[in-house]
């Protein structure tokens, strides 16, 4: 294996070309990469200075609300977005997933209406996954994968009508190092939306689709923007016309939920739906209103959607959407079928119970993590939907206004040693898998990926900031952090067993998660240290 040549002496690849890999990294997807980095790099720089600046003003007291500047937009009730295709339409189960090959395959086949395939919160971001990733996709869209288990022999191929493909680059705030432009490494989502799009545009327009992507992580219309122009941009380059590549926002930070409307304005030509990430939105509210000793939020295991503050969210979302003609997805069941009997049936319950709540708000469709809850799912959305193909009837108008009050008003509920015990084990088996390449992990019968593993740290480091007293009267400290942690680094040794153990990489782990929960300063994302561990 050799290392690429540099591409007219500006954009270099570092890492190892492997077998394939010049396909994907040719010398046309590569240009056209180097055009988008050129040109969008350095506005995606003032961006993210913006959001540091936004954070500033939160930590200093201030608190997110609606903009002022903006009120036009939200009061303007003509304007509604260009419209959604017709394969975008119906989108009543969605399943998520990372790029592994099988788990391409195996999304495709769900049963799900759309497949969202990640490169961002369920990958790790190797070098090998971004590129074998984008392999996958490609041979996906060709419907030509397929996939041999070499520990069994087992044969995966497509079905007869799979479901719609939907790429997820990733956020605005990651980097790749293994390629650089003038010596610094490139944005991820340029690379994730560049290659993708080069090598799949014409077979998505062949079946009669678009390019279709998932945008995570926005927080303000100005980052909205800055994703509309790149589509128009490319749309323009390679001469086709407006609205061919479409966009699902995720409404996934706290700041977002404040300009959704401005949003939807921004990506008007573009945008088709917006989603309630609710783990990210979760961890986006600790860490947004971190410095704000009033609210801080309970157990990670009280979180539930029927809490005051997260309801709102939901329903200030499906409002906000269906007025403008888009689309609202539901959150994530972030839930995996277990094998003992009476557990299943616990995990159908809770399932259905929040399916049945997203529907009866008014949501388009739903998230599910595993091919096991597909049909739950379905059979919720199937009986609300009655024969339609979504809920853009639904316009709530005459709920109460929701006003940011109620969007920033913290739930009650329990702060206890075994929530912390339990999100330390959480992070530490997360962070663990995540820098040994893996992004999705099964952990405690749910699907833990980069977003529900920052709740869990996150609410640890805020809990220590503001000295919150636990139920039991203790104050969460440091030493009580560390002296917890040790303990449950052991109990995690036990769980995992010896051979993994040995195996894996759990010191480390445990370092990284140390270093992140005790810093006087939040690490705003653990996949910004930990990217300097990844394999």
């Amino acid at each position: 294996m050799k290392k690429a040549e540099q591409l007219e002496q500006r954009l270099c690849i570092h890492g190892e070309m492997q077998d394939g890999f010049d396909q994907i990294l040719s010398a046309g997807a590569l240009a056209f990469v180097e055009q988008l980095v050129a040109r969008f790099a350095p506005r995606l720089e003032q961006l993210l200075k913006q959001r540091q600046l936004r954070q500033a003003e939160y930590d200093g007291g201030a608190l997110p609300d609606f903009r002022p500047d903006t009120a036009w937009i939200r009061d303007d009730k003509q304007w509604k977005i260009a419209g959604i295709p017709q394969d975008l339409q119906d989108r009543r189960v969605e399943i998520t997933g990372p790029v592994d090959r099988k788990m391409v395959i195996n999304g495709l086949n769900s049963g799900a209406r759309v497949f969202m395939c990640c490169f961002e919160d369920a990958t790790a971001p190797t070098w090998q996954n971004m590129v074998q990733g984008q392999i996958n996709l490609r041979d996906a869209n060709n419907g030509t994968i397929d996939y041999v288990n070499p520990a069994n022999g087992k044969h995966y191929r497509l079905n007869d009508n799979p479901a719609v493909l939907i790429c997820r680059p990733r956020g605005l705030h990651l980097s790749e190092r293994h390629i650089t432009f003038d010596g610094q490494a490139i944005p991820g989502c340029l690379m994730d939306f560049g290659l993708y799009f080069y090598h799949n545009y014409r077979a998505r327009l062949a079946q009669g689709s678009g390019i279709y992507y998932y945008l995570p992580k926005l927080q303000s219309m100005e980052e909205a923007a800055w994703w509309s122009e790149l589509f128009s941009f490319t749309e323009d380059r390679f001469e086709l016309p407006r609205g061919s590549i479409k966009a699902t926002v995720l409404i996934e930070t706290l700041p977002a939920v404040f300009q959704m409307d401005e949003i939807l304005y921004a990506m008007r030509e573009h945008i088709v739906a917006m989603n309630c990430g609710r783990w990210d939105y979760i961890f986006s509210y600790i860490k947004s209103l971190r410095s704000h000793g009033d609210r801080i939020l309970p157990d990670r295991q009280a979180l539930t959607m029927d809490k005051p503050f997260l309801d709102a969210y939901s329903r200030l979302l499906i409002r906000t959407t269906h007025r403008r003609g888009a689309l609202a997805m539901g959150g994530m069941a972030a839930y995996i079928p277990a094998k003992d009997p009476q557990q299943m049936e616990q995990v159908l319950i809770m399932v259905q119970e929040d399916k049945e709540r997203e529907a009866l708000n008014g949501h388009d469709g739903t998230w599910v993590a595993h091919p096991g809850l597909v049909s739950t799912a379905m059979e919720v959305f199937d009986r609300h939907l009655a024969g339609r193909a979504n809920q853009l009837d639904l316009l709530r108008e005459q709920d109460q206004p929701i006003d940011a009050a109620m969007l920033l008003t913290p739930c009650e509920g329990q702060r206890s040693e075994a929530g912390v015990r339990k999100n330390i084990r959480i992070a530490l088996r997360y962070i663990e898998a995540w820098i040994s390449g893996r992004g999705c992990v099964p952990i405690y019968g749910l699907m833990e990926d980069a977003a529900t593993a920052e709740i869990s740290r996150t609410a640890i480091w805020q809990w220590i900031s503001n000295r919150v007293a636990l139920d039991d009267g203790r104050e969460m400290t440091p030493a009580l952090f560390r002296e917890l942690l040790d303990e449950e680094y052991d109990a995690v040794q036990r769980e995992v067993g010896e051979l993994h153990a040995g195996q894996g990489r759990f010191a480390q782990a445990k370092q990284i998660l140390d270093q992140i929960t005790v810093a006087e300063e939040l690490v705003e994302f653990l996949t910004l240290p930990g990217y300097r561990y990844l394999q």
